[in-house]
């Protein structure tokens, strides 16, 4: 039986803040003025600049809307790729997954970093890396070396996510301030996922490598106002790093998200088996460490919380459900309807410009709308807009997509802005950014596993996947409903 870690060496956990001016917040007004207190149990290195709210905020939102907009921009510049690499399909998929791939393998392992030895430190450091990899990307020569480069510009994407929601829950208080910053960087999530492909489109005409020309300019030139603009915070538990967890968790999520990948090509392969295998050993790997360690990556008793456990359920069917089926559907379009690349790129912004907007607003529900009932709006939204595009493909209507785009996109909108508000709220503050790391990790995770599902089943039918996607949609609202805090 593992050993249980001394219980003196983890600081018990604590329930997070409750959100100023909800039914749930019965506490006198004087008990709440030291809730920012908690985000403070650790000061900032001396010399360090004071955070300042407003450019902390601007400066998160967009390098993540950068970030994003790099994750979706393959959808628009795959046909160029192939075409100038003569990649063959087998290959194909992992021109698309290399990212993903860099995400779920470190998101919880920099969301940890980034607790403990600064959050401003590994933003900044996942900027610089993810502008230098864009850069290596647009340079690429052959199908590997591009794959390579997305692989990294995932892992520092992973960097610049997870300690984004550490730096705005340190430099905002617990309340409506909060939930106004979560919402909006939220709301950046949906514009960089909206702006992607719409520039991608917009610049293969001249090119695919431009677009991350682009992109690395636009990172690069955000993180320089980072450098001033930040404080710095950090939570410091002491002890050594948990360098066996994160060797042991990052390569069982790789070789989860290649067998995933791999599994496109057929489900009963060996290698597939073998990696599947290999990713359930690695993880009770992971399990067994972290029980043991004085500082895990992840408090285990974490995962007997309902909050947390909501928060990660809401961020594994997103990805599963929502990002799988948009991941597939502008290729699906060009595919089946033969749109040009600028027509799919404006379907796709239908959507997530509706979610974009509908996620800077979101912060109106709050005191109204308890998040995991958001999240199982945002769920139910999605699925009644994928229910209404059933047969446009058949039919080739491109204007029966419409109202669909439209409320699914009010459905990604709501996920988007309640996602980041569970995530940071399941979890004690001091550990803010690892928080961002699990519910993200799941939300890559699920991707993957999304989008290779969703390919998977294209073959039988324009409809399947929207299907599919309408099944797991279910699936995350009842998720998300069932799992309750216990008060």
């Amino acid at each position: 039986m593992a050993q249980q870690p001394d219980v003196r060496e983890i600081p018990p956990l604590r329930e997070a803040p409750a959100v100023h001016g909800t039914a749930a917040d019965t506490r006198p007004a004087t008990a709440r003025s030291d809730d920012r207190s908690l985000i403070h149990d650790h000061p900032a290195p001396p010399g360090s600049r004071a955070p300042n709210a407003g450019r902390t905020l601007a400066v998160t939102s967009a390098v993540t809307a950068v970030a994003l907009m790099n994750y979706t921009a393959p959808m628009l510049t795959i046909p160029g790729l192939t075409a100038s690499f003569a990649t063959p399909v087998s290959a194909q998929a992992w021109l698309i997954n290399g990212t993903p791939l860099g995400l779920a393998a470190l998101l919880l392992v920099a969301g940890s970093l980034a607790d403990d030895y600064g959050r401003r430190r590994i933003f900044l450091l996942g900027t610089l890396a993810l502008a230098i990899t864009i850069a290596l990307g647009a340079a690429a020569p052959t199908t590997l070396t591009f794959t390579l480069a997305r692989a990294a510009q995932g892992a520092a994407t992973a960097a610049i996510l997870a300690s984004s929601l550490g730096l705005l829950v340190h430099a905002f208080p617990a309340g409506p301030a909060r939930i106004r910053a979560t919402g909006i960087w939220g709301a950046f999530v949906s514009a960089g996922i909206a702006l992607g492909p719409l520039l991608a489109g917009w610049l293969t005409a001249y090119g695919w490598r431009l677009i991350y020309v682009v992109l690395a300019a636009a990172t690069l030139a955000a993180g320089a106002f980072g450098v001033r603009a930040l404080g710095e915070s950090r939570a410091p538990r002491g002890g050594r790093p948990d360098l066996a967890g994160a060797i042991a968790l990052g390569l069982a999520l790789t070789a989860l998200i290649s067998a995933l990948t791999l599994g496109r090509d057929g489900w009963l392969r060996t290698p597939v088996g073998l990696l599947l295998l290999a990713a359930v050993i690695l993880g009770a790997v992971f399990v067994a460490v972290e029980r043991r360690s004085s500082t895990p990556m992840i408090d285990l008793r974490l995962l007997r919380r309902p909050d947390f456990l909501a928060a990660s359920a809401g961020g594994l069917f997103t990805g599963l459900a929502v990002i799988g089926l948009f991941s597939y559907l502008p290729a699906l379009l060009q595919q089946a309807l033969g749109t040009s690349p600028m027509t799919a790129a404006w379907l796709f912004v239908l959507w997530s410009g509706t979610g974009f907007l509908v996620a800077l607003q979101s912060r109106r529900l709050a005191g109204r709308v308890q998040p995991r009932h958001q999240l199982a709006l945002g769920f139910v939204l999605h699925a009644a807009g994928v229910l209404s595009m059933l047969g446009a493909v058949d039919a080739g209507a491109l204007w029966r997509l419409l109202p669909g785009l439209f409320i699914a996109g009010i459905g990604s909108g709501l996920l988007n802005a309640a996602l980041p508000r569970v995530a940071v709220e399941s979890v004690p503050p001091e550990r803010a950014a690892m928080g961002s790391g699990a519910n993200n990790t799941a939300r890559y995770i699920g991707s993957s596993a999304g989008v290779a599902l969703i390919i998977a089943v294209a073959p039988v039918g324009h409809n399947a996947p929207l299907l599919v996607s309408v099944a797991l949609t279910a699936v995350g609202a009842l998720s998300v409903l069932v799992l309750r805090s216990r008060r």
